[in-house]
């Protein structure tokens, strides 16, 4: 049976997400989800198990999926591999444990996993480029150090935006995700805002936007991260771009 010609076919097939592309995708579905419970927190309805429950076991569902997708790229064994696949076990079970609880102790229980499957995501590259180095991506030029260091901290869940008086502001952690660096991201299509789904800053405040990654910022954080953490060459008259902070982090602890 012969393949058929490129013309013939009606769409391009995009090729799947790698296993780091799925962490950081997974990354951002625990933070919806934390959201998600902080703003039920704040009404006043009463809350039962049943009111996140679904979206709790969605969640372990597909960290289980994530960590499949781990094994099947057969990477040999090693202390760093190990603990990233117990991290992401921990995290399922605790996401499946949440579905039992009220919101208030639910939500303590998967509040650190944004930053916990970036983590991972983080580590899996370096296992990864270890043993593939030849196949390690190119740069995307289009960013800079600041603006990779924004993205991690987006995919962290550590950034939203909001307005007051006219003018629009963000809130962050360190290092600080500038106005400024949020709008050229957004510009480039690799994030944007969900209006209104964070909690808002301070009692009786409005609900602030949470700052999120797009499809393509998904695949440019992933393409930073699985970079080499030093490159021994650079054309002359350049200077090689750093990773992210916190894969900075993860390079040095090993």
């Amino acid at each position: 049976m012969t393949e058929p010609p490129a013309e013939a076919l009606l769409f391009d097939v995009p090729p799947p997400p790698t296993p780091v592309e799925r962490l950081l995708h997974l990354a951002d579905q625990y933070t919806q989800h934390n959201d998600a419970l902080d703003l039920h927190l704040r009404t006043t309805a009463p809350s039962g198990p049943d009111t996140h429950a679904d979206s709790a076991l969605r969640l372990a569902a597909d960290t289980q999926s994530a960590i499949k997708a781990i094994q099947s790229e057969r990477l040999y064994e090693s202390v760093e591999l190990t603990e990233t696949v117990m991290r992401l076990q921990q995290l399922a079970f605790l996401a499946t444990a949440s579905a039992d609880l009220r919101t208030g102790a639910a939500r303590g229980l998967t509040a650190l996993a944004p930053e916990a499957a970036v983590s991972c995501a983080v580590t899996l590259a370096a296992e990864t480029r270890r043993r593939r180095w030849a196949s390690a991506p190119a740069a995307d030029q289009r960013l800079t150090a600041v603006q990779c260091d924004a993205l991690t901290e987006i995919a962290c869940g550590h950034v939203v935006a909001g307005s007051s008086l006219g003018r629009e502001f963000t809130r962050s952690r360190e290092p600080k995700v500038l106005m400024s660096t949020l709008r050229a991201l957004e510009a480039k299509g690799l994030v944007e805002r969900t209006a209104n789904s964070a909690h808002a800053a301070y009692v009786g405040g409005a609900p602030q936007d949470r700052v999120r990654l797009t499809a393509p910022g998904i695949t440019s954080l992933a393409s930073a991260i699985e970079l080499p953490p030093e490159r021994p060459s650079a054309a002359p008259g350049t200077t090689p771009r750093p990773l992210p902070a916190t894969a900075q982090a993860t390079a040095r602890s090993r």
